[in-house]
């Protein structure tokens, strides 16, 4: 048996002993598998490596932490609320996109955190009370909670599992917006339809006005949607015109629009709202952090070439099984070490078939699916647990929108080479 592959079972059964024997962290499990593995090939503890890899991904922890700062800003504000009960009060009368803009709400800060978690713990929570009065059952609304927060997570500007792969093969992380948008806006449209749009019928508006917050839009109008605004604005003026507007970053964009956004809504602590949009994202940060040093001991030790070249001897047929196999199915552990510890090694081995910045987003896309998968299934037991159900009959209704995001990612997968248009 090669030593490689032994490094990489070493690496792997700790990890997975940590985390689902004894309840460990995920960071803490990848960090004693990292140095398990370092062990076990013969370079004891390896300081400098684990050092290193600690700060691997310090670019995305800037962007996730002050992504943090800005969602808990807008929520604390009113802006989360307010854009509910304007959806709900102006498209009642047509539920298909009342439903879709509602399924907007749900990605939102998922697209800005890449978090499917800070989705539902967020958005999630101030929509499912209008999904349950329109009178979409608990699971199916769990279900739409759920696969809407994985499809924020997926979705740009902030895609962690993207950045992970893009590092891994020392790719910048530009160019992954229109392949994104492609694969996570179909299947959100798909999901939320499917599971909700046949409960959507004579709503009655003073009924469901009970449960919207109508005060918070009234008082303070349109300024209260200005940090929104700006930090659409930002983003696009930085990446449309770079030649004419200050590169100010993506960390730099998301602190100003939180610093606007403690003005334009309802007055709150904003140093209480820092703590809290720190505690909730440091066991992310820490993922992120640990992700890195099991990656730097898979190189260091060569498991992870070892994977490369394993995977590069599987046939066409079962290359594709293992993505829509292996990848999810690792994501129920860590969607996050799915993307570094499969997702690399795969993008390497599909790169000479199709435009290489679609292949990332794609894998990133089928990564992210591993919140939808028991045990850990982040996204799904929170959304569970804020529809007041366990996460079995939710996840019974995932099961054909996960299967269809599936589908339909293997058909961009196998067409990849005409959609180079859309990273330019």
């Amino acid at each position: 048996m090669d030593i490689e592959l032994l490094v990489l079972l070493a690496m792997l059964g700790v990890f997975l002993i940590g985390n689902l024997l004894l309840k460990l962290p995920v960071s803490i499990s990848m960090i004693l598998g990292a140095v398990a593995g370092a062990l076990v090939a013969g370079e004891g503890i390896p300081i400098r490596h684990l050092f290193e890899g600690c700060f691997t991904y310090v670019d995305t922890i800037l962007i996730i932490s002050t992504a943090m700062l800005f969602m808990t800003a807008i929520q604390r504000s009113g802006a989360l609320e307010a854009l509910n009960a304007l959806i709900v009060t102006k498209f009642y009368k047509v539920p298909a996109l009342m439903l879709i803009l509602l399924m907007f709400i749900v990605m939102f800060p998922g697209m800005i955190t890449g978090s499917s978690t800070a989705a539902v713990l967020s958005a999630g929570a101030i929509v499912a009370p209008i999904l349950l009065k329109i009178g979409i059952p608990k699971e199916r609304a769990g279900a739409i909670l759920a696969v809407g927060a994985i499809m924020g997570m997926a979705a740009p500007p902030v895609n962690i599992p993207a950045m992970l792969i893009a590092g891994g093969v020392d790719m910048p992380y530009i160019g992954f917006e229109g392949p994104l948008f492609l694969i996570t806006i179909p299947c959100a449209i798909f999901t939320v339809l499917f599971l909700g749009l046949k409960y959507c019928k004579n709503l009655n508006i003073e009924e469901l006005k009970k449960d919207l917050d109508m005060e918070v839009g009234k008082k303070y109008g349109f300024k209260l949607y200005i940090p929104i605004l700006l930090l659409v604005v930002l983003l696009v003026l930085t990446r449309a015109v770079p030649k004419l507007m200050p590169q100010l970053g993506t960390p730099l964009i998301f602190l100003l629009c939180a610093v606007v956004a403690v003005f334009t809504g309802r007055r709150f602590n904003a140093w209480e709202g820092g703590l809290e949009a720190m505690d909730t994202t440091i066991p992310v940060l820490a993922k992120l952090m640990g992700v890195g040093m099991f990656i730097q001991v898979l190189t260091l030790t060569g498991a992870r070439g070892w994977i490369v070249v394993s995977c590069l001897g599987l046939g066409t047929v079962l290359l594709y099984v293992a993505i829509c196999t292996i990848m999810p199915g690792f994501g129920a552990v860590s969607s996050y070490g799915a993307a570094s510890v499969m997702g690399v090694p795969f993008l390497l081995v599909l790169l000479d078939t199709g435009d290489q910045i679609t292949i990332a987003a794609l894998l990133s896309f089928i990564c992210c699916l591993g919140d939808l998968m028991p045990p850990t299934a982040l996204a799904g037991n929170y959304a569970a647990q804020i529809v007041g159900l366990k996460y079995k009959p939710v996840l019974k209704h995932c099961v054909i929108p996960f299967l269809v995001c599936i589908a339909l990612a293997v058909i961009y997968l196998l067409n990849s080479k005409y959609m180079g248009f859309l990273t330019r």
